[in-house]
């Protein structure tokens, strides 16, 4: 007797399988539709219609495997292999085990910010998306400035420090009108400095700084729950 094979199957997804999976692609990324929508350059609509179970073009497919960094960007329109649920499972599990979701606040002013810097010790501080140059220089501008200031903010006086507020608003506004908008969160560590064994793990605080596209902010965003932390 041949025993039966646990093989999976592999061939085009109807329309209602692909809704699934590009729900899910995006749910693990921690994508609202409107983000997904600003990756893959389709409407918001196009987005629902899809993980509604509705049929799409060629070209949306192309589009949203273009947005998922997909290698092959004809992924989406050729036979699929459809994992197991236990398989979906365990994909976001591991997801969960090596993310933390933190809840985004936007920032909107030089003070917010500076007050920010005043009271964390490393940060993380990137764009959720492609910057044109003039942002990207901008946002790096932004950077340089709030972490000069974090460094040496006490040796500011508290007049001095409306000049900071006042710098740190010019940037944030030339980044708005960039269609660049700033969302932070906060979160405790420990971090060990050196790796010899009296080195003793101390509390920080860590900001994350993210910039997102102006209109587009999400409620929460994850981030690896050992990344690049910046002292």
């Amino acid at each position: 007797m041949t025993a039966p094979e646990n093989t999976q199957q592999t061939r085009m997804l109807t329309p209602a399988e692909l809704g699934i999976c590009i729900k899910l692609f995006r749910e693990i990324r921690q994508w609202s539709q409107d983000q997904l929508a600003e990756m893959s350059g389709l409407n918001v609509r196009t987005i629902q219609r899809v993980e509604q179970g509705l049929s799409a073009s060629l070209d949306t497919h192309r589009a949203l495997a273009s947005a998922f960094e997909f290698e092959d960007i004809d992924a989406l329109n050729k036979p699929f292999t459809i994992p197991f649920e236990e398989e979906l499972k365990a994909a976001k599990d591991k997801f969960d085990r090596e993310h933390v979701t933190l809840t985004a606040i936007q920032l909107t002013t030089g003070k917010q910010f500076a007050k920010l810097a005043e009271t964390c010790m490393m940060d993380v501080s990137e764009p959720a998306f492609e910057l044109i140059r003039e942002a990207d220089v901008a946002f790096a501008a932004l950077v340089d400035y709030f972490r000069e200031y974090r460094d040496f903010y006490d040796l500011y006086t508290e007049t001095r420090k409306f000049e900071v507020y006042d710098e740190m608003q010019s940037h944030i506004d030339a980044l708005k009108k960039l269609g660049v908008s700033l969302c932070y969160a906060e979160r405790k560590m420990q971090v060990k400095r050196g790796s010899g064994p009296e080195s003793k793990p101390i509390s920080v605080t860590v900001l994350y700084v993210v910039g997102f596209p102006l209109g587009k902010e999400p409620e929460q965003f994850a981030t690896p729950k050992s990344g690049r932390i910046r002292l």
